[in-house]
């Protein structure tokens, strides 16, 4: 295989990487937990860019336990669901009719490096229809490398 078409495959990689990171392929009926497991994070808010420079992200407060996240167009309410003393995220999509969820994993480095990973649907299928379920997948698989898809990683912009 070329380097070209090496390249070109690592690039479709990371575009399909960011579309799921990017919360446009929210595809679970049911948030993770049904309310907020703890109050916003001051460090998350703020606007956010790929490393890349084509991804912009807005974070921004709604009330004391979410989020309301703007991100290339789109609309999306987010918060804090910890399952197995891990930061996953309920991100819902506000632009669809049908408003799903998508389910991600986020660490915060100095501030400044925001680091997002949703998870894998082969792990957790999106069939699955209760946040109770849901919980328990998450918590059976926390350990397990393949509960992850690709990392995005963003820089603060102010």
């Amino acid at each position: 295989m070329s380097s070209s078409n090496l390249a070109l495959l690592r690039i479709a990689g990371v575009a399909i990487g960011l579309c799921s990171l990017a919360f446009t392929s929210c595809n679970y009926d049911v948030p993770i937990t049904s309310g907020p497991t703890r109050n916003i994070e001051q460090r998350l808010l703020g606007d956010w860019i790929s490393l890349d420079g084509k991804e912009n992200m807005k974070v921004r407060r709604l009330d004391d336990n979410t989020y309301v996240v703007y991100y290339d167009g789109d609309l999306f309410r987010a918060y804090h669901s910890d399952v197995a003393e891990t930061p996953f995220a309920t991100v819902q999509d506000l632009n669809s009719s049908d408003r799903k969820y998508a389910y991600i994993i986020w660490k915060l480095a100095d501030g400044k490096n925001l680091r997002l990973r949703s998870v894998n649907d082969k792990v957790v299928p999106k069939e699955t229809k209760d946040s109770a379920s849901i919980v328990a997948l998450l918590t059976k698989n926390a350990s397990n490398p393949e509960l992850f898809g690709e990392e995005i990683e963003f820089k603060k912009e102010k």
